[in-house]
């Protein structure tokens, strides 16, 4: 795991952004931060770890644990709740038999609250699996899980 962290990371000293984009970079392979990296980079970029972890608890996207085979973030602020955010985050709970914020005991799905996907306009809104839905419902999202 250390290798994959290092080769993720080790692309982008130097690099404005270099941190962030580095950190994406091991997400993208793991599925997630794994702890080590906070030592790792901040070796590789000559910062405290204490900064490393600024980074990573600043950005919500940053995860320390890998989420279920099925992502979804549902958006809990203000625009979306206004809408229905609240009755869908019921919807999910009771559908996939898991609270907002955790992964099922079978690992099949991670439901997750964010306060902002670009998409107030057409709230209430959600990303599944990475694809971005907007005026979604409950069905809407077991759909795309389902595909």
């Amino acid at each position: 795991m250390e290798k994959i962290i290092e080769e993720a990371l080790s692309g982008h000293v130097g690099e404005t952004g270099g941190l962030i984009t580095g950190l994406r970079h091991v997400q993208e392979r793991c599925g997630f931060v794994p702890s080590d990296t906070v030592r790792i980079a901040a070796e590789l970029f000559n910062i405290s770890q204490a900064e490393v972890r600024g980074v990573i608890s600043f950005y919500a996207d940053f995860r320390d644990k890998k989420p279920g085979e099925n992502h979804v973030r549902l958006c809990v602020a203000e625009a979306c709740q206004s809408v229905g955010a609240r009755a869908i985050k019921a919807d999910l709970e009771q559908r996939f038999a898991t609270k907002m914020g955790t992964t099922d005991e079978s690992g099949f799905i991670t439901i997750e609250p964010v306060y902002c996907l670009g998409l107030c306009s057409c709230a209430p809104a959600a990303e599944v699996n990475g694809k971005l839905i907007a005026r979604v419902d409950g069905q809407r999202i077991a759909d795309e899980v389902a595909s």
